[in-house]
């Protein structure tokens, strides 16, 4: 497919349209209408660098700690479970980073909080499991008028086409049943990103991570936001230290949306006093 040089601009016969805005707003159309979008994070050289750098000890911490035996046969080895509580502060800053917050708020009326963060490699010469098309609510077969949840995939090197960039099927969102095989490969789109940027989808884009044909592995941390109304895939709160977070951050890490134990609990989170 190619873009032609002369799109026309002129139209007629229309009533309402989006007004033009920042790049920010551009990049919140582009998920609302097909699914998916990339931004710029605005991280400095040195601030990538040193992510990378973190990335590559929490990996090596954790493999570890839980054995690479065990984590590849439980198919858990190219990933690293919520990256933010592993203890560098970094990762939390990741998943409060200003420009992502500014495009989900635009995305996800009302409130919203991190369901997941997760450091994903996807390793040379070799399948894995994202590789395979899915959303990132699986196994769901629905359509919503509005975003109940957005995937903000951080890009840790540069996605390539031969390292394995992230393929999408645009507008795939909007349909319920996943596309047929003749569909994919007429429609299928990759995304190539450098390296400190965020991949935006609609989390019920259908996508899927390439092959990767490099000689080296292509590294990213997956953030998953939703609606409060979805359980965290671990509990973020439970694995941090409250005091050194802005009110901010507790209500999107999910300080405020802990499920009660107790009708007292409830009620202590809700602003009542202690029974």
């Amino acid at each position: 497919m190619t873009i032609a040089d002369d799109i026309p601009e002129d139209f007629y016969g229309v009533l309402h349209r989006e007004s033009a805005g920042s790049v920010l707003d551009d990049a919140a159309e582009q998920v609302r209408r097909i699914g998916y979008a990339v931004i710029d994070s605005g991280h400095s050289t040195e601030g990538l660098a040193r992510l990378s750098k973190e990335f590559d000890l929490a990996r090596a911490r954790y493999v570890k700690k839980y054995g690479e035996a065990d984590l590849r046969k439980l198919n858990e080895l190219h990933t690293i479970r919520a990256l933010l509580t592993h203890g560098d502060a970094g990762f939390i800053g990741l998943a409060l980073n200003h420009n992502l917050l500014a495009v989900l708020g635009k995305l996800i009326l009302g409130k919203y909080i991190l369901n997941q963060q997760n450091g994903v490699i996807n390793p040379p010469q070799e399948t894995f499991s994202q590789g395979m098309w899915h959303r990132d609510l699986p196994y769901q077969h629905f359509v919503s008028t509005r975003p109940l949840a957005i995937n903000a995939l951080f890009c840790v090197d540069d996605f390539t086409t031969e390292n394995g960039a992230t393929f999408v099927l645009p507008a795939s969102h909007k349909s319920e049943a996943f596309p047929s095989p003749a569909y994919i490969k007429r429609n299928a789109v990759q995304l190539e990103a450098k390296a400190g940027s965020f991949i935006l989808l609609d989390c019920m884009l259908f996508h899927a991570g390439g092959f990767n044909n490099s000689g080296a592995a292509r590294r990213g941390v997956n953030h998953v936001y939703t609606i409060p109304y979805f359980k965290q895939q671990i509990n973020i709160p439970m694995n941090l230290k409250e005091e050194s977070l802005s009110i901010e951050a507790r209500e999107i890490l999910g300080f405020n949306c802990m499920e009660p134990v107790s009708i007292d609990s409830y009620f202590v989170q809700r602003g009542g006093k202690k029974y």
